[in-house]
């Protein structure tokens, strides 16, 4: 039986439907093909417009699924990590970070493993403590361009993996990946320890140091498989994982986030 893998969705604009507000709730046809191709079975789990509706919503979607992917989108509120919104940050949206900080802390209450893509791996950090670079480029000047202007499933720039690590021992000492993102991890939080980087200091990868629930990378290996099949590699061990800790249907309730 496949792993059941949660995704959560975001939400945007939709101006074909003649609604008030026109907005869909949506996820990446590349998440769902990458996600089979690998070997879970995906769900796309949509977060309550009302937030006091998040903790009883998030009660209800623990026992459905056994690994959670949390994928790119807006910017993180700085105010979630103690500091204030400089010029460059950009748009943001408070009711997902609000829900998935707490799916997140729920999740990981559970023992169920967690896998961040870009704006999912600055969520995974915040919500254990770190911080992030709000607009990489200008707090940042050495920094390389994060943000490619090239289509995104092409690999633009280098990362050097952390010898022995997990991630490593799937894809190599170094792997030329894509880059979408103009916000990072800038501190991790606690417990998690850093598993690759950009040559120029930029965090690209962590996970958890006590056990296996929690891996953040920058990248996006679903836009890189198809030409680098190494990559498909991270997606498999991570439903490898979620299968490991499946738990019995009714048991999967979290206790209260620590």
């Amino acid at each position: 039986m496949r792993p059941v893998i949660a995704l959560v969705a975001d939400v945007i604009a939709d101006p074909s439907v003649h609604t008030t507000p026109n907005t869909v709730d949506i996820s990446p046809t590349m998440f769902k093909d990458t996600i089979l191709e690998a070997g879970g079975l995906p769900i796309t789990i949509p977060y309550p417009t009302d937030p006091r509706l998040i903790p009883e919503t998030i009660q209800a979607y623990l026992p459905l699924f056994d690994g959670l992917i949390l994928p790119g989108g807006p910017d993180v509120d700085p105010t979630r990590y103690g500091e204030e919104p400089l010029p460059a940050l950009q748009a943001t949206n408070p009711p997902l970070d609000a829900f998935e900080l707490s799916l997140i802390k729920a999740t990981y209450a559970a023992g169920k493993p967690m896998f961040g893509l870009c704006r999912g791996s600055h969520m995974l950090n915040v919500a254990f403590g770190g911080t992030l670079y709000q607009d990489l480029a200008s707090q940042n000047p050495a920094a390389l361009r994060h943000l490619q202007a090239t289509s995104g499933e092409y690999p633009t720039h280098h990362v050097s993996l952390m010898p022995k690590s997990r991630l490593a021992q799937l894809i190599g000492d170094t792997a030329y990946v894509n880059s979408r993102h103009h916000q990072a991890s800038r501190t991790l939080g606690a417990g998690l320890r850093l598993a690759a980087k950009a040559y120029d200091g930029t965090i690209e990868a962590f996970k958890s140091e006590d056990n296996d629930l929690v891996l953040g990378i920058q990248w996006h290996p679903e836009n890189l498989w198809q030409d680098a099949p190494v990559q498909l590699t991270i997606y498999r061990d991570f439903i490898q994982r979620a299968a490991a800790h499946r738990q019995p249907m009714g048991l999967a309730a979290a206790s209260p986030a620590r």
